[in-house]
């Protein structure tokens, strides 16, 4: 197997020349590069990660924690941070948090553990006072889908309270009074944010939250089937349904049509994220944007910028949602 010293043997420079080359220092001249290049490939020479990692205090690779690995919401967000830094030579170690604080800290400490020169997180659990204590460390830290006051140059979040009032601004706007809401899982901050802009809006068209005709789900599609069936079997009258997500306004809809209920001449359905698949189902959904692509790629520029010193443009912290108009939603007579 060719070593680093074979390799400046082949090339005629010093063992220094050869670990700049590999590197990527800047002071090598692009002729001296070539040499060294010419000579590792001629020797099938592989440079060590860990030796690499040594001699630059870094292993070029980003710690991201995530709630969950599957639907099309995470995938998404993940595929873009993996594509920017992967543009940039860096690569992504993935590890899960499962909106459990124990799970997310045993996720944290598992990054750190790989050496990673930073970590992005979309964390749910753990507190406040973890994060701001976290981001005193030596590892720099960026938050995706949280704020937390102190550390706000590092929080890269959507306006989730104006998403829900946006939402159900849009139903009171086609003339819906008896309003269903199916929510997400109300340990999540994001949740309680929408919900609060659902009443917001409520409030302001001069209606009472009526809390029974509320549902949690846990943002998968099955719950919002179930939701849906739960509402319908209260008896109580209602004209159209909101829904935290699309994954659960899709599950509504086909729990709505299982009882013969037309979408949205019947029953009118809202969603929220605006992901892939609602844009082809009937009736095509009205949602609320959530730009997580753009919030990942975000990130992933926040970490090339003050880790690897690769961006110079201003980063974005707080993202405003946009109401995406489709077919589910009717107008009420």
């Amino acid at each position: 197997m060719a070593t680093i010293y074979d390799v400046s043997v082949m090339a005629g420079v010093s063992l220094a020349t050869v670990s700049r080359v590999v590197n990527n220092n800047a002071k090598v001249s692009e002729k001296t590069r070539r040499k060294v290049l010419e000579a590792m490939e001629k020797l099938d020479y592989r440079p060590n990660a860990s030796a690499r990692s040594l001699a630059s205090n870094r292993s070029d690779s980003v710690g991201v924690l995530v709630s969950q690995l599957d639907g099309p919401y995470y995938g998404t967000m993940m595929a873009e941070i993996e594509n920017a830094l992967r543009e940039a030579g860096k690569h992504v170690i993935i590890a899960a948090g499962g909106g459990n604080e124990a799970r997310e800290r045993e996720g944290v400490e598992f990054l750190l553990n790989r050496g990673c020169d930073a970590l992005i997180l979309d964390v749910e659990s753990v507190t406040d006072q973890y994060l701001v204590e976290l981001c005193q460390g030596s590892t720099p830290i960026v938050l995706i889908n949280r704020y937390v006051t102190g550390i706000a140059d590092r929080c890269i979040y959507l306006d989730n309270e104006l998403g829900g009032y946006l939402s159900t601004r849009y139903v009171l706007e086609h003339g819906h009074r008896e309003i269903a809401y199916i929510s997400g899982p109300l340990y999540k901050l994001d949740v309680r944010q929408r919900i609060e802009g659902h009443k917001k809006a409520l409030k302001e068209a001069g209606l009472p939250f009526d809390p029974t005709l509320f549902f949690e789900g846990d943002f998968h599609e099955e719950s919002g089937r179930i939701g849906m069936n739960q509402l319908l079997d209260l008896g109580r009258p209602f004209t159209a349904v909101v829904c935290a997500n699309d994954g659960m306004a899709s599950g509504a809809i086909a729990g709505a049509m299982a009882r013969q209920l037309r979408v949205p001449d019947d029953l009118s359905v809202m969603g929220y994220d605006n992901v892939r698949f609602p844009q082809y189902t009937t009736p095509k959904l009205s949602t609320i944007s959530n730009p997580i692509h753009q919030m990942g790629k975000m990130a992933a520029r926040w970490v090339l910028k003050h880790v690897y010193q690769k961006e110079q443009v201003e980063l974005a912290g707080e993202f405003v949602p946009e109401l995406i108009a489709r077919d589910s939603v009717a107008t009420r007579s």
